[in-house]
């Protein structure tokens, strides 16, 4: 029973010490976790007032992270993996873009060199027109027709993409129809 009570001070004492060596009882180890991480390096999923836009990279506190971000799917840990994944996102966006702005470059110089065109009435109908000879939408809110008060050219502009404006010649040959 000696070596089952091996833990107690007696039973220590009492073995001799030539033959074994003094047991010790189990001390209690802490390992530390080391320090906390205060602060987070996060990428937004979505826009936040007063926070960010998507894809912008923030540092942002634990607990904001922990308990609004994260709940919310609004960002996530920036990791090598995510880093990577949202740079092939921006060139998959970045080459969309430059490819709309390269059509609206074509189209630019399609309306410029087709001369001009004959508009028979008033300028409204200018989105008609374009529709009907070269089967093209374009809104009418991206059209800036200038006053018209008589028979002659005049310039119209097109702003077909933010950094792309189209001038469209127009020859007004008939302004108003008289019925007798």
């Amino acid at each position: 029973m000696a070596s089952t009570l091996a833990w107690s001070s007696a039973a220590s004492s009492s073995a001799p010490s030539s033959r074994l060596p003094p047991r010790r009882s189990p001390s209690l180890v802490v390992v530390a976790q080391g320090k906390v991480k205060k602060y987070r390096q996060v990428i937004l999923t979505d826009d936040i007032a007063e926070v960010g836009k998507k894809g912008d990279t923030l540092k942002v506190r634990a607990g904001f992270y922990r308990n609004f971000l994260l709940p919310k799917g609004k960002a996530t840990l920036l990791t090598p993996e995510v880093l990577k994944e949202m740079q092939v996102e921006q060139e998959r966006i970045d080459a969309e873009k430059k490819r709309v702005k390269e059509e609206a470059q074509q189209l630019a110089r399609v309306f410029e060199t087709i001369g001009a065109f004959k508009v028979p009435r008033k300028a409204q109908d200018l989105v008609d027109i374009i529709k009907s000879q070269l089967n093209r939408d374009v809104d009418k809110r991206l059209v800036t027709v200038p006053e018209i008060r008589e028979i002659g050219e005049y310039i119209a502009e097109i702003k077909l993409h933010p950094e792309v404006t189209a001038q469209v010649r127009l020859t007004v040959h008939l302004l108003y129809s008289h019925i007798v």
